[in-house]
């Protein structure tokens, strides 16, 4: 059995510690933050994450503290459906769900079926370099931690990618978001329906159930630059102006936001690699494929790669730099597709031209339901 390090302690790298572990091998994930904080908002859990997350042994307690999403719908500003799916006969056939989790959630699942010290925080890693033996890894206090193998999970502005690749970087999409995870039990909204709401001049909208009566709400607007001075100081008051003419229920779910409760970033993804392998070394998750988050597939792939490299080591458990290989050949093709396809839906739904923007709900409206089903096979079936 081999001695893997991890380079990051989020939801890619705390899922594939499990996946390395339910092989045999030994793991140490190395974490710069101080402690690993309940914090950040929902995400969407899509058939195939929940399918990865079974092979993986997590399913159960995952699935146990989120909610499922049977009804999604696309709307436009006024509450008129322009796409709207049931997705219950198609995650029946596949049998999973989707899952909509907040985010502490997510992570305190994962972290609780790891074994105590698989974890060690404040440890920034710095670089890595082969060794005869395989990687040693440099932390900012000085120590070096050496292993067969080592796997960047470090996030969309991971320092193992930048050392391996570091002409790499992540690439604005135009757009800001804000966020919230709201107790909305009082509203009454339909069980298991998530909407998405594209309105006029930049404005797209959208909620998912995440348990326990909480909504995961995002909001999105135009922005010509990152870090924009205007958004920076927004607050709830700021965001109820600007999506003031949106159907119900988002006047609701802003009216039952606190400032405090809101999380504020631009919009960023990885374009599409041309590698994930470099030798004893391999890229998981944002590190390797951080996609907008238009998909909803973001966590899911993360997810999707701890499952997949289970399988590349089982098929080559002494040869680890041609599981890697084999590893990148399964996982480019497919997650580079998602980056595209959800760079191309966010351009669509961040429409500012009127004229563009009623061609668009029109051809919303006049899409096929088949084409539809055909979007949720390729995302959710393929893995």
């Amino acid at each position: 059995m081999a001695d893997f390090i991890i380079i990051g302690a989020g939801i890619g790298g705390l899922a594939t510690a499990h996946a390395l572990l339910n092989l045999g091998h030994a793991v140490r994930v190395y974490e710069a933050a101080p402690e690993l904080r309940p914090v950040g908002a929902g995400v969407v859990l899509g058939a195939n994450a929940m399918r990865a997350l079974h092979e993986l042994g997590l399913h159960d307690a995952v699935a146990a503290l989120g909610a499922p999403v049977r009804q999604l719908r696309l709307l436009d500003q006024q509450g008129h459906v322009l796409q709207a799916a049931d997705t219950n006969g198609f995650t029946q056939k596949l049998g999973f769900e989707n899952v909509g989790i907040h985010r502490a959630d997510l992570q305190r699942a994962l972290l609780a079926g790891l074994p105590p010290d698989t974890v060690q925080l404040g440890t920034a890693f710095e670089q890595l370099h082969e060794t005869p033996a395989g990687v040693a890894a440099h932390f900012a206090d000085g120590t070096v931690a050496h292993a067969d193998a080592l796997l960047g999970a470090d996030g969309l502005n991971s320092r193992v990618r930048q050392q391996l690749w570091p002409a790499t970087m992540p690439r604005y999409a135009g757009y800001t978001c804000w966020r919230g995870v709201v107790d909305a039990s009082v509203l009454g909204l339909m069980a298991g329906e998530s909407g998405e709401t594209w309105g006029r001049a930049g404005r797209r909208f959208g909620y998912v159930p995440v348990g326990g009566g909480r909504v995961y709400w995002f909001a999105c607007l135009n922005s010509a630059e990152p870090r924009s001075p205007r958004f920076r100081d927004y607050r709830v008051a700021d965001l109820q102006r600007e999506f003031a003419g949106f159907h119900a229920p988002v006047p609701a779910l802003l009216a039952l936001t606190r400032d405090d409760q809101l999380l504020w970033n631009d919009i960023l993804d990885l374009p599409p690699l041309p590698h994930f392998a470099c030798g004893r070394v391999l890229l998981l998750g944002d590190a390797a494929h951080a996609t907008t988050p238009n998909l909803g597939q973001g966590a899911g792939m993360a997810i999707e790669d701890a499952a997949v490299l289970a399988r590349c080591l089982h098929s080559s458990p002494t040869d680890l730099p041609a599981a890697f290989q084999i590893f990148e050949r399964q996982r480019r093709p497919r997650t580079a597709r998602i980056v595209r396809t959800s760079w191309r839906m966010g351009r669509v739904g961040q429409l500012e031209n009127p004229l563009l923007i009623r061609l668009r709900n029109t051809v919303m409206r006049l899409l096929p339901a088949a084409v539809g089903r055909s979007q949720m096979a390729w995302l959710y079936e393929e893995l």
